[in-house]
């Protein structure tokens, strides 16, 4: 195994949103499936399914959702990653089972599993010269994230994934430096006290140069406008309504 390819490949992550109008070839949409498949899974449940979006219509729908993120519309191949316990339902009714699925912990477990599937696949992307961007906002409207993609009960969708033939390079977002992420032993919260000014200074500058001065707001200021209102508050009551009552 080549170490360092390795590495590089995780270390150079940036987001692309622009896309040539090169298509993905099969072969490679095969080999990007088969990374999901040997993801981590927690018991071996196995708790995702993906869904390759093609029909216009739907990407058109779920971009709408999004935003209006052009680039649900028009990335070469856009793949939604959903945490599924519909297919458990199947197997245990055919075993003559009842099932709990109403716990948290499910949520959990599914999300999890959806996350590492949809890693393995940006990075096997990435290994084919590919980008992309993971597309949250597709949760924008879960109730008709859920109608367009006809989604039953005990699944919910986590987050959409725009892949295609990178036409930009954007630069990386500077992330916090190891001393801010590895703590010893216990939560070392002055790291945070100590740290956060230098960081904030850091993507100020960052942000003001990738906006050629129209913003220059880091990343400190970008999380108090993030938590000062609520977010996606129909979160809950479409868990809920799936099956998932939070017990």
């Amino acid at each position: 195994m080549n170490h360092e390819n390795t590495r590089n490949l995780i270390q150079t992550h940036q987001s692309i949103r622009k896309f040539k109008e090169t298509a993905v070839s099969e072969e490679i949409v095969t080999e990007l499936v088969e990374s999901a498949r040997w993801a981590p899974t927690s018991s071996h449940v196995q708790a995702y399914t993906i869904i390759r979006v093609r029909d216009q219509e739907k990407r058109q729908a779920l971009s709408e959702v999004a935003g209006d993120q052009k680039y649900v519309r028009e990335s070469p191949l856009f793949l939604v990653f959903v945490a599924d316990w519909h297919k458990h339902v199947i197997n245990n009714e055919k075993f003559a089972a009842g099932y709990e699925l109403e716990e948290t912990e499910n949520v959990l477990v599914g999300a999890v599993d959806v996350a590492l599937a949809a890693e393995n696949v940006l990075l096997a992307a990435r290994s084919y010269g590919l980008g992309g961007v993971m597309i949250g906002g597709i949760r924008n409207d879960l109730y008709r994230t859920k109608e367009v993609l006809e989604l039953p009960k005990h699944t919910f969708p986590v987050m959409g994934l725009c892949l295609g033939y990178p036409d930009q390079d954007p630069g990386q977002k500077p992330r916090f430096p190891k001393e801010m992420i590895l703590h010893e032993d216990r939560y070392q919260a002055s790291r945070y006290r100590e740290g956060l000014e230098e960081y904030e200074r850091e993507t100020s500058a960052y942000y003001e140069k990738r906006t050629k001065g129209k913003r220059a707001d880091g990343w400190g200021a970008n999380m108090v406008n993030y938590l000062e209102k609520p977010r996606r508050q129909q979160v809950t009551d479409f868990l809920k309504d799936q099956g998932f009552t939070l017990k």
